[in-house]
């Protein structure tokens, strides 16, 4: 079986779906890999890597011919899937619920897509699971786009000429991303609290060594889904989460937001009032700028400052931003992910429809779009 490795093409993607790494490995379970001339450049891995791992490199037709399974970081464009054989397996973050009728357009071409974002909280898929890897360099790089704009340091600094006050970091939402950048930041120095809707994630920031902020009632206590994803809250907690969140937030330096629901806009917890009370030199770091914004005032992709001096960083695609790490760990769930299916005496896959992880991410097969999530 064929795997072909493409080059991404969306504006400011930078990472790579397979790395010589994982080429030597697909190679060695039986596979031919084809990559595309100058998939890996803008991550710093030359075709040469990927030719002394064992791939040919093509162009993208040649890639394509034959191919059994394509991977790549994002999923490709409609007016881009001319040379898609029919039947052929789509593995890569697709976005569906904001891309429907994309979707669509895979079913047409007759494509297997594969859904890597809807990836199962399940022990065995723990290592497939591209939200997290991804998340987890998202939380790190976030901080230290906070201190590029914060024009202090984060630690307190004791000399012969006084004291520098460590910073105040105010994480928003305790995920993957939440949790990095509560320990980079304490790393840094920091004077780091978090909030989060659920309750559970007030062991892990304190175990980071920072102090939890809560709206605690009963609806609290029953925030998270059955995925371990933060549930969508009534207007009644937001009222009082905002209550608590506008005091707490006109004390920060630094405020980073995480939070993003499945398939819904990002909730709104920062208000254009909350951003009026901070201090001048104040940052606030919305990593779910892409998906509408935590806060109010957030452009995507433009970093803004308000009147009162404080600065709104609202990059796209963080995890490019670190492209090199973020294609390996990447590169590796989808190998784990298809080495889960690996038939060793065939040398190739043997996809079983019946299984959790496959229920769970396979969003078109057979000329259809299958995923219940997205019908009707």
């Amino acid at each position: 079986m064929k795997i072909g490795v493409l080059k991404e093409t969306r504006t400011a993607e930078r990472r790579v779906a397979a790395t010589p790494e994982t080429v030597k490995k697909f190679i060695g379970l039986g596979f031919e890999v084809a990559v595309e001339a100058g998939a890996g450049a803008a991550c710093n891995i030359s075709d040469a890597a990927y030719a002394a791992a064992g791939a040919t490199v093509a162009d993208k037709a040649a890639v394509l011919a034959g191919v059994g399974i394509v991977l790549k970081i994002q999923g490709p464009d409609a007016d881009a899937l001319a040379g898609f054989p029919r039947g052929a397996v789509l593995a890569a973050s697709l976005n569906p619920y904001q891309n429907r009728e994309l979707m669509q357009a895979y079913a047409e071409a007759g494509l297997t897509a594969m859904a890597m974002e809807f990836m199962p909280r399940i022990t065995r898929a723990q290592s497939m699971d591209i939200l997290s890897s991804q998340s987890n360099l998202a939380g790190y790089k976030a901080v230290l786009d906070a201190c590029e704009h914060y024009g202090r340091a984060l630690p307190m600094m004791m000399t012969a000429a006084g004291t520098i006050p460590a910073a105040k970091v105010f994480v928003m939402g305790v995920g993957v991303a939440g949790l990095q950048a509560i320990a980079t930041a304490k790393r840094l120095g920091a004077i780091v609290s978090a909030t989060d809707v659920r309750l559970a994630t007030k062991e892990q920031v304190e175990s980071l060594g920072g102090k939890f902020i809560f709206v605690d009632d009963e609806e609290a206590r029953q925030a998270e889904t059955a995925g371990g994803y933060a549930k969508e809250m009534s207007d009644a907690y937001k009222v009082k989460q905002a209550a608590l969140i506008a005091e707490t937030i006109k004390k920060q330096d630094i405020v980073i937001t995480t939070a993003l629901i499945p398939g819904r806009p990002a909730p709104r917890l920062v208000s254009a009032e909350m951003v009026e009370s901070m201090a001048p030199g104040a940052v606030i770091v919305d990593l779910a700028a892409e998906q509408g914004g935590n806060c109010e005032l957030t452009r995507a992709g433009e970093v803004v400052t308000t009147d009162n001096g404080v600065t709104i960083v609202g990059h796209r695609n963080v995890p490019s931003r670190l492209a090199s790490d973020a294609s390996a760990l990447f590169a590796r769930n989808l190998f784990n992910f298809l080495s889960a299916f690996h038939d060793k005496e065939a040398r190739s896959i043997a996809w079983d429809w019946d299984d959790e992880i496959l229920k769970a991410v396979v969003v078109t097969r057979d000329g259809a779009v299958v995923h219940p999530a997205l019908q009707g």
